[in-house]
């Protein structure tokens, strides 16, 4: 493993809720409670856990895309939070998204040719006809017919979409890229193509990746390292291998019991959680996960657990762990 490209210390995104005729400030939602991570260059690392825990907020707050309450997020040695706007812009040729949603992320009025041109224009890269010759390059490298380029979003199906999402990422040659949920919105056969393709990329263009989804299997074909997330907050982080092997943590164990097992004749325990995701905006005392964990003790619901190591590069969010 090489140098560390994204390193996030104690990265936290509250969003405030305003109340009554006044906007009177009635508490905050805590979207990202604290997570620190340290990616290195070349690497994948896997964001997952249900809808809310904040991981595509995590994302977002790297990038800046939403501006980060408190912490810090180092990259390539530079603080990106202190940044001007201008600084800031320069930044972002490094630093790339493909969304979830790849018709939401496309200008429905713009062709794919404008789409993919526009990054270049705005950041002032080659001349015009080299522009043309790499809008033609990054279409074929993501597997798309160059003649593409006249067409418009709508023309197109999901997949050909997230094709186009992750060329206009592509096109600026960045360093970073985050991944938000990029193949939830495609059917199953088309997001074996897909992940394919990031991970062929990955080797070509030589990215980091942070690679946010709600599907552990998928998450476990493509990371390296997985950080699960519960609440805003970090449950366990450890390698992709070792997570599935040895899970500490219980919301762990229960996001891997609903994995599905492709032989009919192996057989596993399904864990079912009690209750709902509690709110972000009043979460519980002590360990946040001691509302449905099914093997709660009293010191869960009193004390925050401590973030440590039970196992080399193995680290948990647990007292019973």
């Amino acid at each position: 493993m090489s140098d560390v490209l994204l390193d996030i210390k104690d990265l936290r995104k509250y969003f405030p809720i305003q109340r009554g005729f006044l906007r009177r400030n009635g508490g905050a939602v805590r979207a990202v409670d604290g997570v620190s991570l340290s990616v290195c260059t070349g690497e994948t690392i896997g964001i997952v856990g249900e809808s809310g825990c904040g991981k595509s907020t995590t994302g977002r707050s790297i990038l800046r895309l939403v501006e980060p309450t408190s912490g810090s997020v180092m990259f390539q040695g530079k603080d990106i939070l202190k940044l001007s706007k201008s600084q800031m812009r320069v930044m972002r040729r490094e630093m790339q998204v493909v969304f979830q949603d790849p018709y939401a992320s496309l200008n429905p009025h713009y062709t794919v040719m404008q789409t993919l041109l526009e990054p270049l224009e705005v950041h002032r890269l080659h001349t015009p006809k080299e522009r043309q010759e790499r809008v033609y390059s990054i279409l074929e490298r993501v597997g798309l017919d160059p003649s593409y380029a006249s067409r418009y979003p709508h023309e197109f199906s999901g997949g050909q979409r997230q094709r186009i999402g992750i060329a206009r990422a592509l096109i600026l040659n960045p360093k970073l890229m985050i991944l938000d949920e990029p193949v939830a919105a495609l059917d199953v056969s088309i997001q074996s193509q897909v992940i394919n393709l990031l991970e062929d990329i990955q080797k070509d263009f030589s990215l980091t990746n942070l690679f946010i989804a709600h599907d552990l299997s998928v998450v476990k074909h493509i990371s390296d390292r997985i950080l699960v997330m519960y609440l805003g907050k970090m449950a366990e982080f450890a390698t992709s291998e070792e997570l599935f092997v040895d899970p500490l943590h219980p919301y762990t164990r229960a996001l891997l019991s609903a994995v599905p097992i492709p032989n009919p004749s192996v057989k596993r325990e399904r864990i079912i959680l009690s209750g709902d995701l509690p709110s972000p905006v009043n979460p519980p005392s002590g360990c946040v996960f001691h509302t449905r964990c099914p093997i709660v003790q009293d010191i869960c619901k009193q004390d925050v657990p401590e973030w440590r190591a039970l196992k080399p590069n193995h680290y948990v969010a647990c007292h019973l762990a």
